[in-house]
């Protein structure tokens, strides 16, 4: 006498005993008390164990003490099988997800339609656009790589570089000389610096930084293109280049425009470099420093050489 495995099991708790097994059964009796019929096809419960007859092979009609039993081991050996698709899940492991062919409205992700993901491309598809032909695999950019720059930007990027260079070559032989590079000259340029010197009156002294300021003379329409400001040390540059425009009455449309070529920028004679709009000027400047104001030069160096 065996009996299938649960995993193999029928949908019913009850099973035919199988007559080939031992040739020297004639019938089985049914082990219910009340009836002990003698079944030349017996049916053997799967919960209980025992052996009934016709009439009473169901786990109800024989009141059978473990019943559900069979059921719940063929429940588990199901859980236990491998599932179709397993050892390949889908790309970021999102559940659901619409099909990323072009006009396919199919989610896959389900228990239905588990997905077919491309290692190509990068991308997750319904079983129908599985095949690479099928989702124009070529032409698709795979997901995490690189966007390509095309033509017409790297030929944009090229002349805006050049144009810098030349701009920049241009302005360095026009920019003035740095003051006098010993301790005690530069001590005294700062002290005549520091009588000359406009600026907000109520900034306290130890927070001031004591500037000279150029700017270009066909930028202006000020008479004179140069004066002596102090500003306070907690400022960023491109707070002292608005203050500074103004002062030396030279057009600032930063704001309102994004053509590099129109901006004004800061450019530190002692430094001998742009600076950055966000630079603190306490940590950029000290007094008796020279900054010019330049149009069109653009970024700092660093950003148009890269």
């Amino acid at each position: 006498m065996s009996s299938p495995s649960p995993a193999d099991a029928p949908d019913t708790s009850y099973v035919k005993m199988d007559k080939d097994t031992d040739l020297t059964d004639i019938g089985r009796h049914c082990q219910l008390e009340y009836c002990n019929q003698l079944d030349f096809l017996p049916f053997f419960c799967q919960s209980c164990k025992r052996t009934f007859c016709l009439d009473h092979r169901t786990e109800d009609s024989h009141k059978c003490e473990n019943k559900g039993a069979w059921a719940e081991r063929r429940r588990q050996a199901q859980l236990a099988r491998p599932a179709a698709g397993e050892g390949r899940r889908m790309r970021d492991y999102v559940t659901e997800k619409p099909c990323a062919a072009d006009n396919c409205k199919t989610t896959v992700g389900t228990s239905l339609v588990p997905g077919v993901h491309c290692a190509t491309c990068n991308h997750d598809y319904c079983l129908k656009h599985r095949l690479r032909e099928e989702h124009d695999c070529k032409n698709k950019t795979p997901v995490g790589a690189r966007p390509a720059v095309n033509e017409q930007a790297r030929s944009a990027l090229a002349k805006l570089r050049a144009w810098g260079s030349a701009k920049k070559v241009q302005v360095s032989r026009a920019l003035p000389k740095a003051k006098p590079t010993s301790a005690s000259a530069r001590m005294v340029a700062v002290t005549n610096l520091k009588k000359t010197a406009k600026g907000d009156a109520k900034l306290p002294p130890e927070k001031r930084v004591y500037l000279y300021v150029e700017a270009e003379a066909e930028t202006t329409t000020a008479k004179n293109y140069k004066g002596e400001f102090f500003y306070s040390k907690d400022w960023v540059t491109g707070r002292v280049l608005d203050a500074a425009a103004k002062s030396l009455q030279v057009e600032n449309v930063n704001n309102q425009s994004s053509d590099e070529r129109d901006k004004l920028r800061v450019f530190h004679v002692e430094g001998g470099r742009v600076l950055e709009f966000n630079e603190k000027v306490g940590s950029a400047l000290v007094s008796g420093n020279t900054i010019v104001l330049l149009r069109g030069i653009g970024p700092p160096p660093d950003l148009i050489e890269m």
